[in-house]
């Protein structure tokens, strides 16, 4: 089974430099990364860049379009208003039946904020102990949804490339 998980830094870099920690452990064989995506706000800019992470992106990775319409939800269609009301409700309800539901949206829309970042990641088998250790010093904020494994083969489904 896979689990998205969302960690929050602090630091518009923050995710940005866990994606270093992330890639030893995975090569470490600590964690297996099935798909990877940054988020990184400045607290200056409007809104935040986002950035999928091909070189951890294992061979069932979601592909862009999940991350583009994940990321849609989250930090830009709110900002376009209510005249893409029935498309951000389908969205919603495609991504709710893989497993994303509207407590993760709001969540992660209300913490991810300027001057922070955020490091969505879809793993499995992680060795829970060495990860949180590794991550320890940086100090992330973890938001996170459990995937069944229905709902990830929906997911993938959905949102094959």
């Amino acid at each position: 089974m896979a689990t998205l998980t969302v960690w929050k830094f602090d630091s518009a870099t923050g995710a940005d430099d866990a994606v270093t920690t992330l890639e030893a452990l995975s090569k470490q064989q600590l964690i297996t990364v099935h798909d990877a995506a940054t988020v990184s706000w400045p607290a200056d800019a409007k809104r935040p860049k986002t950035r999928q992470l091909h070189n951890l992106a294992g061979a069932g990775a979601l592909g862009g379009m999940f991350w583009g319409m994940l990321f849609g939800l989250l930090f830009f269609i709110p900002l376009i208003g209510a005249a893409l009301g029935a498309a951000t409700g389908a969205i919603t309800g495609a991504l709710g039946d893989v497993g994303i539901d509207d407590d993760f949206i709001k969540r992660t829309r209300d913490e991810v904020t300027p001057g922070t970042s955020a490091l969505f990641v879809m793993t499995s088998e992680a060795v829970m102990d060495k990860v949180s250790e590794a991550f320890a010093e940086q100090k992330p904020q973890l938001l996170s949804t459990n995937l069944s494994q229905e709902q990830e083969n929906a997911l993938r489904t959905a949102f094959a490339a």
